[in-house]
């Protein structure tokens, strides 16, 4: 009780405007100078990273459309990391320098800090893990926004790549979330160039040289359409028969597109194709069976006996029983 009554007391705020004058006087301009420098290290941080995205952007002007894209998408990511992990450093550093000025003594709050990094590096583990996965699948650049990837099986477009997480938008607007720590799998489809992968089926009986005939033309008025023609890396390939089954035989071909284009493409290709076998008589299989007999086997005669009909009164309806005797 004596130090609250030394605070109660009238000498004890008499002290109150000396010392707020003093502080004022020796710690509140090195506050101001320590805020202003942190102004200027924003301010630093700001004009490096646009100047790197000016470098990288004037790089990508060398090259072609794909390098453009792919540079984009990198330097997104890149300046991303860069400029919340400067904004963390320079908040941290500036918060203990003004901590000091006030009075305070960092040093126990360090050890304080670095304490409870400890304990919660040792209890939260898969946080632990989930930062350091994000930090490295940022800088690898192994995915980044916009691109159409299969995350553990799971399709869709990458909206947002942080330190944590990882997350899509399936093609039903379902949005899935991953943490960076657990993606077992991973696969990009929008890397550089995409391609989409045909197998067209057709009748056994069909010509197969006809067919691939057809489908190169078919590739052939597709790649020379304007609407597409940019969106084509190179000449559609028709590979050859791929496999046989019970009802078709198995034709493989495959064109390259631009990233992300590969499903328009497709799905155009495939219109044509159909409208070309139309005109072309190319049959496509269909559920149905075919039976037909050796040449080895005897004939078979079928002898047809018509029965008399008979009435059933109660409903009036007539039924004809037909016997066939092979």
């Amino acid at each position: 009780m004596p130090q609250i009554d030394s605070w109660l007391n009238s000498t004890s705020w008499q002290e109150v405007p000396r010392r707020t004058a003093e502080w004022a006087i020796h710690a509140l301009p090195a506050v101001l100078l320590i805020l202003v420098l942190a102004l200027v290290l924003l301010k630093a941080l700001r004009f490096l990273c646009r100047r790197m995205e000016v470098s990288l952007m004037r790089r990508a002007r060398c090259g072609d459309a794909k390098t453009v894209r792919e540079i984009e998408k990198h330097s997104e990511a890149l300046l991303h990391l860069f400029r919340t992990s400067g904004r963390v450093v320079i908040g941290i550093t500036v918060s203990l320098l003004i901590l000091g000025q006030i009075g305070v003594d960092v040093a126990p709050l360090l050890v304080a800090v670095g304490v409870a990094g400890l304990t919660v590096g040792l209890g939260a583990q898969e946080l632990v893990r989930d930062v350091i996965s994000g930090f490295f699948l940022l800088l690898e650049c192994h995915v980044r926004v916009g691109d159409v990837v299969i995350v553990n099986g799971t399709g869709g477009l990458v909206e947002h790549i942080g330190l944590r997480t990882l997350t899509l938008r399936d093609e039903s607007g379902v949005v899935h979330i991953f943490q960076n720590g657990k993606i077992d799998s991973l696969a990009n489809t929008t890397r550089e160039w995409s391609a989409m992968v045909f197998d067209v089926g057709v009748a056994t009986r069909e010509d197969v040289d006809k067919v691939m005939r057809v489908m190169r033309e078919v590739a052939h008025e597709l790649q020379e359409d304007r609407r597409y023609k940019a969106n084509i890396f190179e000449p559609p390939e028709v590979l050859g028969v791929e496999s046989f089954d019970d009802r078709a035989v198995i034709v493989r071909a495959r064109i390259k597109t631009q990233p992300a284009e590969q499903w328009q493409i497709g799905r155009e290709y495939r219109r044509r194709l159909k409208k070309a076998f139309d005109a072309h008589g190319v049959e496509m299989p269909s559920p149905h069976r075919r039976l037909s007999w050796g040449e080895a086997s005897p004939p078979v005669k079928v002898n047809v006996r018509a029965s008399s009909g008979v009435s059933d009164r109660a409903n009036g309806a007539r039924m004809d029983e037909a016997g066939v005797q092979a």
